[in-house]
């Protein structure tokens, strides 16, 4: 560990062990933005269970391997290895190159070995392993999913006992954000099951406590005179996460939480451009709304955002449906472009909706004010993408 990173470690232990209200403050630098709401308490910001380390020194993990050789035997023997750990498709076989360490709920000081945890270049390899086979197909996607959201909180609880805060943690938080904002895409394509819809929702949860934990890590980073050169974005996520209010406690105070940030983390495209696309879905601007993400949006926060764009979809026809007068239509066709969606899809979006469409002239349209329109119970995950390369 450099000189940087055991600075951090020991900043990081000591500060901790001033109790929670000494948390998210250094020692005369600015107060790190307050959760937006009670829903971000501190459960949120440590996401992993505490662990009952006496005030000793913080361990310093030896592990060598992605997972302990104790656990490896143990998992061997009680066949408790998943699919992809396994040696030929063996239950009872796998390798260091395989196995990767499990998370544990409930740690004490009495069984943790230093042995047993991961030391920081450790936990690095083992954050760019399951990288890789985030992109795998070898597995359905769902079953490569549920093995890096227990892995990665694995990763997360191994840095939380030994009280890393440095810039390495940083990176391998921002990938663990990053692995569940692209699961976040994945599973929204197919969380019509309702197995899938539970693990949308817990990815969800999980997403938003890493960001958070995140947020306090670089406000840590900062008393060190060190930034993350993907911050911006990352802070952008949290505001991108109220479209379609998903977190709707957070939303009163997140202005409040908007001013405490830096300036030059106010003042990034990112965060603009987050902002920006908030404001234009409160004021019903779809067409600038939609043109905003072609255009604009990161790689990261197109895949953040594309989950609510039939939402946006179906608020942006209660809107056309209310307004105008009945004799008015309104074209399918200069719809689609409005809201850069395929006719055909924005046909069957229309009657989930139960709104009438009725072709004239070959044109198909449906009439403004009619009552039997209602918000749909779950949305359909087609016609959900946007191409950047689409010719509109």
């Amino acid at each position: 560990m450099d000189r940087r990173g055991e600075a951090s470690h020991r900043s990081w232990s000591s500060s901790r062990g001033r109790g929670r209200r000494g948390r998210g403050r250094g020692g005369g630098g600015r107060p790190f933005p307050p959760p937006p709401s009670s829903t971000a308490s501190s459960t949120a910001v440590n996401p992993t269970p505490a662990v009952t380390i006496d005030d000793a020194a913080p361990i310093i993990g030896t592990c060598p391997d992605m997972c302990p050789a104790r656990e490896r035997a143990l998992r061997e023997r009680l066949r408790d290895l998943a699919v992809l750990e396994r040696v030929g498709g063996d239950p009872t076989r796998t390798s260091p190159s395989l196995a990767v360490k499990k998370f544990c709920r409930t740690i004490s000081s009495t069984n943790v070995m230093a042995s047993d945890i991961r030391p920081l270049l450790v936990l690095r390899e083992t954050m760019d392993y399951l990288l890789h086979l985030l992109d795998s197909s070898e597995h359905p996607f769902e079953t490569i999913h549920d093995f890096i959201f227990d892995r990665t909180r694995s990763i997360r609880q191994d840095l939380s006992i030994q009280n890393i805060v440095n810039d390495q943690a940083v990176q391998i938080y921002e990938d663990v954000v990053t692995f569940h904002i692209r699961s976040h895409q994945r599973l929204a394509r197919s969380c019509q099951d309702s197995d899938v819809s539970s693990l949308c929702f817990l990815n969800m949860e999980q997403l938003t406590k890493c960001l958070l934990s995140l947020f306090e890590m670089y406000h840590v980073i900062h008393e060190s005179d060190s930034h993350s050169k993907r911050e911006a974005e990352y802070y952008s996520f949290y505001v991108l996460l109220h479209l379609g209010c998903k977190i709707p406690k957070m939303v009163d105070s997140l202005s409040l939480w908007y001013s405490q940030l830096a300036t030059q983390v106010r003042q990034s495209k990112e965060m603009i451009f987050a902002r920006n696309l908030l404001r234009c879905y409160q004021l019903g601007n779809f067409k600038r709304f939609f043109c905003m993400i072609e255009a604009e949006a990161t790689d990261l926060q197109l895949c953040l955002v594309e989950p609510f764009l039939n939402e946006v979809r179906v608020r942006a026809l209660m809107y056309f449906n209310h307004s105008g007068y009945k004799l008015q239509h309104h074209p399918l066709e200069h719809l689609s472009r409005i809201l850069m969606i395929e006719v055909s899809e924005l046909e069957t979006l229309c009657r989930i909706c139960g709104l009438e469409i009725r072709t004239s002239e070959g044109m198909k349209a449906f009439m403004p004010k009619q009552t039997s329109f209602s918000l749909p119970t779950s949305m359909p995950s087609n016609g959900i993408y946007i191409s950047r390369e689409a010719e509109r």
